[in-house]
């Protein structure tokens, strides 16, 4: 678990210095699986229609519910890697 976290952590602070910005789809993808691996489900409602961004991340959030934090870190890790 301490391995894992700490290749999370690394991940964390590589996909700030990505050689190129992704594109939206994988960068709401990077924010659900981290959110998922630190905090778990969503919760809380759904943003109305007029909050596009805040709509979206919880829409991209809610697609990993129910995703063991382990398995988000290592998605989140893999899908990092893939960006360098």
């Amino acid at each position: 678990m301490a391995k894992l976290k700490a290749a999370f952590d690394k991940a964390v602070a590589e996909s700030k210095q990505l050689p190129e910005k992704p594109d939206n789809a994988t960068l709401l993808k990077i924010y659900a699986l981290y959110k998922q691996a630190t905090e778990g489900d969503v919760e809380g409602k759904r943003p109305g229609f007029t909050d596009l961004v805040g709509r979206a991340k919880h829409d991209a959030w809610a697609g990993v519910k129910g995703k063991s934090a382990d398995a988000a870190m290592q998605e989140y890790i893999d899908l990092v890697e893939s960006l360098k």
